[in-house]
């Protein structure tokens, strides 16, 4: 995929793979092999991605844990998948949160429920600075 698209068109294509692979599977499955068939699907269609990469989290310019993304694409876009009946809250504050931790603005909320969901989360880097300087953190 050319690395020129823009952040939309990004977006789009990896909402196309997400469509895809819900009409070939359908509600029902475990996070896991949504997982899976998403990775797949992104791989098959030329979209750079990375599945569970470790994402370490800093305090006050320190590691003080890590998480591990679903996915990222296009090393700018974490994807947070779910297989649930209903996001809630908690869900969104979970992507707002993993794009705190990274340099990463876009974020997609991926539900692979009864009814498919996608929820777009943007961390914009500018509060992320401003944070880091109210906070006094030098990371």
């Amino acid at each position: 995929m050319d690395s020129k698209l823009s952040q939309a068109e990004k977006t789009s294509a990896i909402i196309n793979a997400f469509y895809e692979v819900y009409n070939e599977l359908g509600y029902g499955f475990i996070e896991n092999v949504y997982q899976n068939a998403l990775y797949r699907e992104l791989q098959d269609r030329g979209i750079p991605c990375t599945a569970h990469p470790k994402i370490d989290v800093y305090y006050k310019g320190k590691a003080v844990g890590y998480y591990e993304a679903d996915i990222i694409a296009y090393d700018s876009i974490i994807l947070e998948l779910k297989a649930v009946s209903n996001l809630n809250d908690s869900h969104e504050l979970q992507l707002v949160n993993y794009l705190k931790a990274t340099d990463i603005e876009v974020g997609l909320l991926m539900n692979f429920g009864p009814k498919p969901k996608i929820i777009r989360k943007v961390f914009s880097n500018y509060y992320r600075e401003r944070l880091r300087k109210i906070s006094g953190d030098k990371k």
